[in-house]
């Protein structure tokens, strides 16, 4: 099979204009954006509400290995295939960030004959969102610094102060700096860090923003930091946030672009699925659930991570709730979570993980039953698609099938990167299927519930935890926020992806282990708490090695080297 650039480039796009068509929006709402991309105006939101909403369905995954399951494969494959079954079909995902795309993992925008395209520009700058991103966070940390120098006249703690400045590219050496040196002029030297852009809460912030008004609203909420006296400091307060809002206001707008088999692809926003809660933006979806028959989302990493935080953060947002959920699992996801092999990126896999071996697959069942309960915790009953490999055998796939039938759930073989949507048939009639049952979805937790239970709720319900051990500083910021009145507030959880504890190195279903929270976090303009556990530097993020010796440009400006 040919790799993925060369079938991106041999792709024929459509008129940018066919594809909005396909999708319902007025002409009017569209901006073109270069070949095969348009940006839509938010007014497109208000122009279909009329219309008949879609099923709306979150494709997650077991825990994956560090290669990934393929989601995004999966998503674009789903889409394609329900297309082929004569469904109107939209998919939602989130932006690339350049970090993975310059590191080791690649890209993300699909793969095989399963593709959102332009491939190079979605991976590539798209139409500068995340620098829009980039943008309006550093000039927030700018007007920190600004007050801090000129002692304006909100009282700032210079060592109070939690808001960073951010990148989208990896620089290990930014990680931990100090800012202010030189001359009096230069500023008031302190110690600072720098993240990834998708982990900004500007980030967060974009993509669960129902409007321009409350994207402006919930950038002023943004806390900076505290006074000398420990009261909190917002970026409304700095004077911040309209200006912020002013570099966002054409970021908010999504980005319409399509499938290889030109199914409208909504690709919009990029938190991480590890640290922020890992889905693409509220309005992309509210265009695409009133733009066909389905709407397909992805919701980064496994069941316990991005899918936990589309029920619970993205869906208490929004108010729209799913009819469907698939879980992705693949053969060597499974034999990985046996723990008789090891993966890393970059390397080959063993060649003994190759071998037709049921058993090995048949070992590491216990994750995915642990990622089907998860998803059913939440009233929703999925679909698992066996997302299949070259390398992979009937027999292998057979077993998966029968851990699901055990399980209760309906589970389809699924050659979405090899075929398109015709590979993706099985799949998309058992969603089909699932969709037209319904769903009884639920929140994990009620509002009311207080932080620290609502910490314990996911950690033993989800994860599989035993216990929890609160650090003392976690615990005195949940007794802060609870007194401050932000206790109804969700919870995002930043852990590990690589395991449903906070030790990437459990694999399975690990059982009597401690989730470690070490500190606890308010993103107040995203409206949610961060709870930090385990080792956070096990993370891809800022501290992540770029690798881009293998991108180059050859003598006719073509790019080479793309994933």
């Amino acid at each position: 099979m040919p790799d993925n650039l060369t079938i991106a480039r041999d792709a024929r796009l459509w008129p940018i204009e066919e594809i909005a068509h396909r999708l319902g929006v007025p002409g009017e709402t569209v901006e073109p954006y270069g070949r095969g991309i348009a940006k839509l105006d938010l007014a497109a939101v208000d122009a279909l509400e009329g219309r008949p909403r879609a099923r709306y369905v979150v494709v997650s995954a077991i825990t994956p290995t560090p290669l990934g399951e393929g989601k995004t494969t999966t998503s674009i494959g789903l889409v394609q295939g329900l297309q082929q079954l004569g469904h109107g079909a939209t998919v939602a995902l989130r932006q690339s960030s350049m970090g993975p795309t310059l590191g080791i993992k690649g890209g993300a925008a699909g793969g095989g004959y399963s593709q959102v395209v332009p491939m190079e520009r979605i991976n590539l700058h798209l139409t500068g969102d995340i620098h829009a991103v980039s943008a309006a966070h550093n000039l927030l940390a700018a007007m920190v610094d600004n007050h801090l120098h000129h002692r304006l006249d909100t009282d700032l703690d210079p060592q109070a102060i939690g808001w960073s400045r951010v990148m989208d590219i990896n620089d290990r050496a930014l990680r931990h700096v100090v800012t202010g040196l030189g001359p009096p002029a230069d500023g008031v030297p302190r110690q600072s860090h720098f993240e990834i852009t998708a982990a900004s809460e500007v980030m967060a912030v974009l993509a669960l923003a129902t409007s321009l008004k409350d994207l402006r609203q919930r950038l002023g909420r943004i806390r900076v930091g505290y006074t000398r006296t420990g009261e909190p400091v917002t970026a409304e307060e700095i004077g911040a946030a309209g200006a912020m809002t002013v570099l966002l206001k054409e970021a908010i707008k999504p980005n319409l672009l399509q499938t290889l088999e030109h199914a409208p692809a909504l690709i919009h926003a990029g938190p991480f699925g590890n640290i922020a809660h890992g889905n693409s933006s509220i309005v992309a979806d509210r265009i695409g659930l009133h733009g066909g028959d389905y709407l397909v989302t992805e919701a980064g990493f496994g069941a316990d991570m991005g899918a936990e935080r589309f029920f619970n953060i993205k869906c208490r947002a929004s108010g729209m709730i799913p009819d469907a959920a698939v879980l992705v699992a693949t053969v060597r996801g499974l034999k990985f979570h046996s723990g008789r092999f090891a993966v890393t990126p970059g390397r080959p896999l063993p060649t003994a993980m190759l071998a037709e071996n049921p058993d090995d697959v048949r070992a590491g069942a216990a994750n995915l039953v642990k990622q089907i309960d998860n998803l059913r915790l939440h009233g929703v009953t999925p679909v698992v698609a066996i997302n299949a490999f070259p390398s992979d055998h009937a027999s292998e796939h057979a077993v998966i099938r029968d851990i699901a039938e055990a399980a209760g759930v309906r589970a389809a073989v699924s050659n979405h990167v090899r075929d398109g949507g015709i590979g993706a048939l099985e799949l998309a009639q058992a969603v089909v299927e699932a969709a037209e049952g319904g769903s009884t979805f639920r929140f994990l937790y009620p509002d009311e519930l207080p932080l620290d239970a609502k910490i314990e709720r996911i950690a033993t319900r989800l994860y599989g935890a035993a216990d929890i051990a609160f650090s003392p500083e976690a615990r005195r910021q949940i007794d802060l926020y609870q007194q401050q009145g932000q206790g109804h507030l969700p919870v995002c959880i930043a852990k590990t992806h690589l395991s449903l504890s906070s030790d990437p190195t459990l694999r399975g279903a690990p059982t009597g282990w401690t989730l470690p929270v070490r500190e606890v976090r308010l993103s107040a303009g995203a409206g949610f708490v961060y709870a930090l556990c385990g080792d956070m530097r096990t993370m891809p993020g800022l501290g992540r090695d770029p690798a881009a010796a293998h991108l180059d440009i050859d003598d006719n400006g073509e790019i080479t080297g793309l994933f």
